[in-house]
């Protein structure tokens, strides 16, 4: 109740409606489901709305996850973009406590993924940048295209991620380095990204790459 709460307040003070057309699509293959980002701009912003339709959507599979009709969920975006993370636009709209409240949603969000019944692996193309890192932390697993970029860009804007990315990233690539790339705004290819442990491999194909590693975990 309390959340249905927040989010009507927070739907009332940015003008934004629950019903919009799905910032995703949902396919199945063999034992997957392949959760793809869309957006008219190709960018995979994390709205507000974005994030309330993805929480619905992952709830529901993990419904399915639980009664194993699904083997696994793998996220993705397009060629350009993983997700360019939160839309600014709406951040700069916000006052302190709504921004505590948004940032709640996501930490739901993501906090949902992490915990998810069935391995979460992050096909990564493109930019993950900002809340979409954040995303592609809290699944399990991590496999990006050679051409990939990643990075929190936050501290340039004077931000800070309130997504759960400062306690994921150090525990995956260690304190000092995650540091350097929070306060440093840093951006790193998809060879760095491996190199320091922030995802687990590389392939011209992230999710045929993530389908292949299911069957086999499924086969072993």
């Amino acid at each position: 109740m309390q959340n249905l709460r927040l989010l009507s307040e927070l739907q009332r003070l940015l003008l934004i409606p629950v019903a919009m057309t799905a910032p995703f699509t949902l396919t199945r293959e063999r034992d997957c489901a392949i959760l793809r980002l869309t957006s008219p701009d190709q960018t995979n912003k994390l709205s507000l709305a974005v994030i309330t339709s993805l929480t619905t959507c992952v709830a529901g599979l993990r419904i399915e996850a639980e009664r194993g009709a699904i083997r696994s969920l793998i996220v993705t975006g397009n060629d350009r973009f993983f997700s360019a993370g939160a839309d600014l636009n709406e951040i700069s709209r916000l006052s302190g406590p709504e921004a505590l409240a948004f940032a709640r949603l996501g930490q739901k969000f993501t906090d949902l993924l992490n915990r998810f019944p069935v391995p979460v692996i992050a096909a990564i193309r493109g930019y993950c940048m900002g809340g979409g890192m954040d995303l592609a932390l809290a699944c399990g697993y991590r496999i990006a295209a050679p051409g990939a970029i990643f990075g929190h860009r936050g501290a340039s804007l004077g931000l800070i991620t309130g997504w759960g990315g400062t306690q994921r990233l150090p525990r995956l690539i260690g304190k000092a380095r995650a540091l350097q790339m929070f306060l440093l705004a840093e951006k790193i290819t998809a060879e760095e990204a491996l190199r320091i442990g922030l995802v687990n491999g590389l392939s011209s194909d992230p999710v045929r790459q993530a389908i292949a590693k299911v069957e086999d975990a499924l086969r072993g």
